[in-house]
């Protein structure tokens, strides 16, 4: 473990957050292009008897979307990839007419597929990427937004495969190149990976300390939308229903599956490490950064029913997710608290991997910020 001096505020945050509690976790910390924070404490399974490892992984869940988004944008630099172009230039079939823009901003109107998909369907690359392209789009494309989900991970999936002619895992392991970080997780790593708690409502005392007390309560209009089985919403989150199943993010099945919007595997590290390259411009040139990271989908969301921040494959600090102080931060969060992001003029990167899952369905992980609090003290 390592902690640079000048940063020991957030190995103190970290320490308060993660002593006592059970589970295991991960921080890592990029300031001007050098690791400076690489800590992890706790356990890595299901019984607290197996200590969190240098290496140990963890589903992260959607903050694999920004991992996605950002091999997106290196084809960009490379002239594979026009974002202003039509999808069924890359991908023939496709029935929808949207841009690359409108699939990476969540506005192509595709973050469901309306009929119940059958049993298989989400470990079926083929059938969910089928059932989308033939899909009709929820509101006209480019008008609105609302965010993809789980969907996003197979539309722009499938336009990367198209181009770089090998599956998405792949082509994340071998064009960004980051060690601890990958699409689902080969079966002869299993044994790297945290067992994931159930998910749990943060403690009360959690939220007070956070400033946050009452935040872990779904908005009635989500709540609403989550019980009426034909909505956008459930559709969203709820279909294929495999994704219902108890336990299913520990099994052997999901962990070695390809579903790039949400089973991403990483340690804090490697994250951090991925946000800190692109501030410092060794993976993307300044212009083509400057791009991918302006806001492009702002206000209510339609599939969240709040107000959501996103850029191009990016999350932005917003209503839902306020994971940063300056509204030019750009990374992702994950379901039950993985964060990881960027602060360009700042020239950080943090990122936090944890296995115990908090419910937070509106305002930050309680568990944020204080982390993020130190680490801007520290500046």
């Amino acid at each position: 473990m390592w902690c640079d001096p000048a940063f020991r505020p957030v190995a103190e945050a970290f320490r308060q957050v993660c002593e006592g509690r059970p589970g295991g976790a991960a921080v890592a910390v990029y300031a001007d292009g050098r690791l400076v924070v690489d800590l992890w404490h706790g356990t890595a399974d299901r019984d607290g008897g197996r200590a969190w490892e240098r290496d140990t992984v963890v589903n992260v869940f959607s903050a694999s979307k920004g991992v996605l988004a950002t091999l997106a944008h290196l084809y960009v630099q490379r002239g594979l990839l026009d974002l202003d172009a039509p999808v069924a230039r890359y991908w023939p079939g496709f029935a929808t007419a949207t841009t690359i823009a409108d699939l990476l901003a969540h506005r192509s109107g595709l973050p469901a597929v309306r009929r119940t998909l059958p049993p298989g369907s989400l470990f079926d690359w083929d059938a969910m990427t089928g059932a989308l392209a033939a899909e009709s789009p929820w509101w006209p494309p480019g008008e609105r937004h609302g965010y993809h989900a789980v969907t996003f991970g197979w539309l722009v999936g499938e336009v990367l495969r198209r181009i770089g002619g090998r599956p998405v895992r792949d082509l994340v392991r071998d064009e960004l190149r980051v060690p601890g970080l990958s699409i689902g997780l080969p079966a002869a790593q299993a044994g790297r990976a945290a067992h994931l708690a159930p998910p749990e409502a943060a403690p009360q005392e959690t939220r007070e300390e956070a400033g946050q007390a009452g935040q872990d309560a779904a908005p009635p209009a989500l709540a609403s939308a989550m019980a009426d089985p034909g909505s956008i919403t459930m559709k969203a989150f709820c279909n294929p229903p495999e994704q219902l199943t108890p336990g299913l993010v520990n099994t052997a099945r999901w962990r070695s599956a390809e579903i790039p919007a949400s089973n991403g595997h990483a340690n804090a590290r490697a994250l951090a490490t991925l946000y800190g390259r692109l501030v410092c411009g060794e993976l993307l040139d300044p212009d083509v950064l400057g791009r991918a990271v302006e806001p492009r989908s702002e206000g209510r969301d339609e599939v969240l029913l709040a107000g959501t921040r996103f850029a191009l494959g990016y999350m932005l600090p917003g209503e839902i997710r306020p994971f940063a102080p300056d509204p030019r931060a750009f990374g992702h969060s994950g379901t039950g608290g993985a964060l990881a992001f960027a602060d360009p003029a700042a020239g950080v990167a943090l990122a936090f991997t944890p296995s115990r899952l908090l419910v937070s369905p509106a305002g930050p992980d309680p568990r944020w910020r204080p982390m993020v609090a130190a680490l801007y003290g520290c500046l």
